[in-house]
């Protein structure tokens, strides 16, 4: 199984079906609201919100308070694969099919039979590929690559998950109008959690607790400065963020108490308040990515490529990280692999993995 996709059953979420959503805020009681009344029907379920926030988890709720809660929970990252590989995951393969086809393969959408199929990132997925997804929602039958008809109907609840406005891909041609109204059915949006911040605290408690048990360390406790500073920062990166900062400070204390001194700079000094969430999300993810690479001299391959392949920055955000190199270098990509610390035997390796993953852009225009 490839890395961007996981088959499980909702019962690791434990006995309570809402055990993955921590937050006692109104925001949060009313979006577990919503999907204790969407749980039990089969509508499909669009669920949007910005990078980090827990869609995922808000997918688990619903399978799991729903009657498919025992059936299988399969989740693919439709921004994960290049286009030829997506279709046979989503549909599989027959034998000789392709090159390395040495066998008959079931797709996630077969396996995911009488059970739910998370599809994110949604908006990633290329013109053709809605086509085909389009395609499977109106008659729900599967045709595998190199197969010459359907084989068969699978019954599956379909949610997907995306952060980008579709409504604004479908205004610039790269996202189906007929899919968004198939898909569509039921919006849920999860806050960001500077709308939230009433659940920072109890966030921080819950991965505290989490951390510190599965490392077996001595619990850990917030001085009150830190805690104040830590719910006073904006969290661009979301629930994500906060989780990785959290592990962070149990891994790095040297005290049982986390002080101020064991914040990092952006916590302890935040930006200024007038600086509006779009060009906090810029900074802290395009700006963080240019300068891990080109000020600090890390490598692409070692600070950027892991946290695309476990699914931390989006395909978007590399595109973002490409785009800066090109205005810096006009356009030539020999000299954006030497500014992202790649040695001159890696300058192949980077453009295919830029074609394979769509987040090669035009040179010219940077000229």
């Amino acid at each position: 199984m490839l890395p961007n996709e996981r088959v499980s059953g909702t019962g690791r979420m434990g006995t309570n079906p809402r055990a993955g959503l921590v937050g006692s805020s109104r925001a949060m009681f009313e979006l577990k609201e919503e999907i204790a009344r969407v749980a039990s029907s089969d509508a499909k379920v669009l669920i949007t919100g910005e990078s980090g926030v827990g869609k995922e988890l808000v997918a688990r709720a619903i399978q799991s308070q729903g009657p498919r809660a025992a059936r299988p929970f399969v989740v693919v990252n439709c921004a994960g694969l290049p286009e030829t590989l997506l279709e046979s995951e989503f549909f599989g393969h027959v034998k000789g099919s392709f090159t390395g086809a040495y066998r008959d393969k079931p797709g996630k959408l077969e396996i995911a039979d009488t059970g739910t199929v998370f599809l994110d990132e949604i908006g990633e997925m290329t013109l053709r590929m809605q086509s085909l997804m389009l395609r499977f929602l109106e008659t729900g039958e599967l045709q595998k690559v190199g197969a010459e008809r359907s084989e068969r109907a699978v019954n599956v609840r379909v949610i997907g998950a995306t952060n980008r406005d579709l409504r604004k891909l479908i205004a610039e041609g790269q996202f189906r109008e007929d899919l968004f109204y198939r898909l569509n059915v039921i919006t849920l949006l999860v806050p960001p959690l500077r709308e939230r911040k009433e659940d920072v605290p109890v966030l921080i408690e819950h991965f505290l607790k989490r951390f510190t048990r599965d490392r077996g360390l001595p619990a850990r406790e917030i001085s009150p400065d830190a805690m104040r500073a830590l719910c006073e920062y904006s969290w661009p990166g979301n629930v994500r963020e906060l989780e990785n900062a959290i592990e962070r400070l149990v891994v790095t204390a040297r005290t049982d108490v986390i002080d101020m001194a064991s914040l990092s700079d952006e916590v302890r000094a935040p930006r200024a308040v007038g600086l509006t969430v779009k060009q906090e999300r810029r900074r802290s993810v395009g700006d963080s990515l240019y300068n891990m690479v080109v000020e600090e001299g890390q490598s692409f391959w070692t600070a950027v490529y892991p946290l695309y392949m476990r699914r931390d920055i989006t395909r978007e955000q590399i595109r973002d990280l490409v785009r800066r190199g090109l205005r810096e270098t006009r356009g030539n990509y020999k000299i954006v692999a030497r500014l992202f610390n790649m040695e001159p035997t890696d300058y192949k390796r980077f453009l295919n993995f830029l074609r394979k993953h769509e987040c090669q852009l035009p040179f010219h225009e940077f000229r």
